[in-house]
């Protein structure tokens, strides 16, 4: 094993500074005889390392590339012994492949000792598991580069389910206990200059690669770390991959470029889950390069592919209570930066009366998200969200900001079987009265449920057609009429 390795050796915890113990004669300790109790006094020397008690002579433990129980406490067993083993200070100051080959050095040397059989694969899957745990997320990192898995939650560091194809499904993820869960947390919260603790138990953050990180710990979480991970794909979705998988119709991804292109107010509307910001990267693309746009979310997380791009995101406040930085600061302070359109991740509060003003002085062709089932919902917590900012306001003034400012809503909908649509495409036409003016365009019409659990639909057109047509022949875009007839199939 290298020299430089050594420095990867962790040291007892040192406690008070004690002086070092004396070097035992190696003529007495070669010769045999009764071993004597340690005194007291001889307890509190530092002992090397490696020290360790005789044990009888044991066969070879075998370890096949299965997954059963007692492989996976073998492996466990000498992956928290090198965890224990390692100073993990001393990484710094070498690259992966460094550490991976010094790591291989450890495990070859600790296997002997041990006699554990371990195959040249086995022992290249454990090393990456070591180095992860030292350089990265741990049991995590394998979950994070799978990339059949969109979401990882986790309930306590013994209660873990990913997500795959839509649906739920249980995993075993080796954490060692509730502290290594909670390490590993508080490693994501710091690198984003954010921090998580008993006076402020709660984090919404980015990871590195973009993912959305959201965690909750004691004492609001009873059983142990809650964590969430949503999971965005390295190269953004487009609308044709969209239509791919299902989730509309190339009549219906046509009309909703086209819409974008000519500066329709968008605002998308869905559960949780159901694809928002990934509709929302998809309509951008039809965006003008041309334009300037400033994003606001409270964690970056849009990936727009447009080169003049400014992007901002809020800030919890700090240990004394100070320093935050709200939606509503940041969309006050977009429009003093000269947007063509300003992009909200998620509309939640009392920015929504900023938001409405912004796409009223200018700035059509904005976006948001917004949580809501169905379009008339949408509508109706944007009132609330209006209420929430304490201005004077009647509910026709209110109504008449909304149906001035947005154009049309994008609604959203994950299925029982893990399946994303969009459910309806509606447009505000306008207020009659106090009665705020909408017609659907499209809509998803549900059939039947299959005997494995999927559900079986279809698109169809409700017969009407926008009013913004008129503005898309403005500008040279002509949509065929029969995008819109109900009696042709989607």
């Amino acid at each position: 094993m290298s020299n430089r390795f050594s420095a990867l050796r962790t040291l007892p915890d040192p406690g008070p500074v004690a002086p070092p113990a004396p070097v035992p004669d190696p003529a007495a300790t070669a010769a045999p005889g009764p071993v004597s109790k340690p005194s007291p006094a001889d307890s509190q020397k530092a002992k090397p390392v490696k020290a360790a008690e005789p044990e009888p002579a044991r066969s070879p433990v075998e370890i096949k590339g299965g997954t059963s129980a007692s492989m996976m406490d073998v492996r466990a067993k000498i992956h928290h012994k090198l965890i224990e083993d390692l100073n993990l200070i001393a990484l710094d100051r070498l690259s992966r492949k460094e550490v991976m080959d010094e790591v291989r050095d450890y495990v070859g040397e600790y296997a002997k000792q041990e006699r554990l059989a371990l195959n040249v694969a086995e022992t290249d899957d454990l090393v990456e598991n070591i180095v992860d745990e030292m350089m990265g997320l741990g049991p995590l990192e394998p979950l994070l580069a799978d990339p059949t898995i969109s979401d990882i939650l986790i309930n306590g560091h013994e209660n873990c389910f990913v997500e795959r194809s839509g649906v739920l499904q249980p995993i075993k993820i080796p954490f060692k206990d509730e502290a290594h869960l909670l390490r590993i947390v508080n490693k994501i919260v710091s690198a984003v200059g954010r921090r998580i603790d008993e006076s402020y138990p709660t984090c919404d953050a980015r990871m590195s690669d973009g993912s959305r990180f959201n965690a909750a710990i004691r004492p609001i979480a009873i059983d142990g770390p809650l964590v969430s991970i949503r999971k965005f794909s390295k190269k953004p979705l487009g609308l044709n991959k969209l239509v791919d998988f299902g989730a509309l119709t190339e009549p219906m991804a046509d009309v909703l470029s086209a819409a974008v292109n000519a500066r329709i107010t968008t605002l998308i509307s869905g559960g949780t889950g159901t694809g928002k910001t990934t509709m929302l990267n998809a309509l951008s693309a039809f965006i003008s390069h041309t334009e300037r746009l400033i994003t606001i979310e409270d964690a970056a997380e849009l990936q727009l592919q447009q080169p003049h791009v400014g992007r901002m995101e809020t800030r919890p406040p700090n240990v004394e209570g100070n320093g935050e930085i709200k939606q509503r600061d940041l969309v006050k302070n977009a429009l003093r930066m000269r947007p063509d359109r300003v992009i909200l991740g998620e509309v939640r509060g009392e920015e929504a009366f900023d938001m409405l003003q912004a796409m009223n002085t200018g700035h059509e062709g904005s976006m948001a998200t917004i949580h809501a089932n169905n379009p008339r919902d949408a509508i109706a917590r944007l009132e609330q969200m209006l209420g929430m900012t304490g201005m004077p306001m009647t509910v026709s003034s209110i109504r008449s900001q909304i149906a001035s400012a947005i154009g049309m809503i994008v609604q959203l909908t994950r299925l029982s079987d893990g399946q994303r649509k969009i459910t309806s495409i509606a447009e505000i036409t306008g207020i009659e009265g106090d009665i705020l003016q909408m017609q659907e365009i499209f809509r998803y019409q549900r059939d039947h449920m299959d005997a494995d659990g999927k559900i079986h639909g279809h698109f169809t057109a409700t017969g009407i057609r926008p009013r913004f047509l008129e503005e898309l022949v403005a500008m040279g875009v002509d949509l065929p009429g029969e995008y819109f007839d109900p009696s042709r199939s989607l």
